[in-house]
């Protein structure tokens, strides 16, 4: 199993040396280090090679759904606990393994944030037993990689808060009426009834976004079948190829559906594969599809990806966290009725 050979961060070729320091008086805690998606297991070294550490590793090696090849969810190095040190305790996202019968009677988890560092997260897994742990996690997969996953994408999404295409900004607004902090590198655009579409416009390593909307029918519409008619309709309508019988479509064999919350609110996940018909032309994508109240429609958000000679987890992730920054129009008025209310109690204090 030379993927579980034993990994060890003093290498350190990805961590960035931080210290505390002091801004008025005050100590500020150093920056979390590590990439993205990155995740160091705390374990001993003879379980973690061992079934008990196997089974935790497979969690994290699980592939990324709706790409065209595999590509794993994680990078994960481990570390026995005895070089737990200063260093090491400045990782970005940190599973700690407590396996001690006189402790603990059954499997907890639980999460603390920015312990050691800002931005920082842990997840602490306590168990009586190597065999209690090893059941636990396996049947637990889903959320320890949601857990994860849905840290990097708030860390993202605070990053595009301040880091996003204006131009997406401004036609967004425009065009629906909806706030969307888009990756800034999506400069180009095209804009139809009711479509935006924003793009890199590289030849390849292309990423792009798309805002649709259309009446809202009631909840039976919030189906595979009735999402993707929806979807190819408006691709086929927008999004042509070089010739006439050329546009993109949904590869619904390899396209997966599951609601999700968005903002506290139900959305309609879409992810999977998309094609040019009649040409060669193909990739991965994710959508978001949700009702706007106030204006009794469905808005569509969606990110996908043209990089036939690149990996494409990166490039999808960071398309993905732009999803999550759509704010229809209602929810722009909750939201500067918290930031009012956050003003009024600042002002009292």
């Amino acid at each position: 199993m030379p993927r579980l050979k034993r990994t060890y961060f003093p290498l350190l070729l990805f961590l960035v040396f931080s210290f505390t320091s002091c801004k008025d008086g005050k100590m500020i805690a150093p920056q979390a280090s590590g990439r993205p998606y990155e995740v160091m297991v705390i374990m001993d070294s003879k379980l973690w090679e061992a079934p008990t550490g196997r089974a935790l590793f497979n969690v994290l090696d699980t592939d990324v759904p709706g790409l065209p090849q595999p590509e794993r969810s994680f990078r994960i190095s481990q570390a026995d606990p005895k070089d737990y040190n200063r260093t090491l305790r400045l990782f970005r996202n940190l599973i700690e393994v407590n396996i001690d019968p006189t402790q603990f009677t059954r499997v907890r988890m639980k999460f603390q944030r920015n312990v050691y560092a800002d931005n920082q997260i842990i997840l602490t897994i306590n168990a009586p037993s190597n065999e209690e742990f090893a059941k636990y996690v396996s049947e637990h997969t889903q959320d320890i990689i949601d857990f994860f996953h849905k840290t990097e994408i708030n860390r993202l999404c605070l990053i595009l808060k301040d880091e996003y295409s204006r131009v997406g900004y401004d036609l967004a607004k425009e065009i629906f009426d909806c706030d969307l902090h888009a990756p800034k590198e999506l400069q180009h655009y095209k804009k139809g009834k009711d479509f935006l579409w924003l793009s890199n416009d590289a030849p390849s390593g292309m990423v792009c976004m798309v805002v649709y909307s259309y009446p809202y029918e009631g909840p039976n519409i919030f189906n595979k079948k009735y999402i993707l008619h929806k979807r190819d309709s408006v691709m086929q309508r927008n999004i042509p190829g070089s010739e006439p019988d050329m546009y993109v479509q949904t590869d619904t064999l390899y396209t997966s559906v599951k609601p999700i919350m968005v903002h506290g609110k139900y959305a309609f996940e879409s992810r999977g594969l998309w094609f040019m018909r009649n040409d060669g032309m193909g990739g991965p994508f994710v959508s978001h599809s949700r009702v706007d109240e106030k204006n009794n429609r469905v808005v569509t958000v969606e990110g996908f990806v043209f990089a036939p000679e690149k990996m494409k987890r990166g490039l999808m992730r960071r398309m993905e966290g732009a999803l999550y920054t759509l704010l229809l129009p209602h929810e722009q008025e909750e939201e500067a009725e918290t930031a009012i209310e956050e003003d009024n109690k600042t002002a009292k204090q």
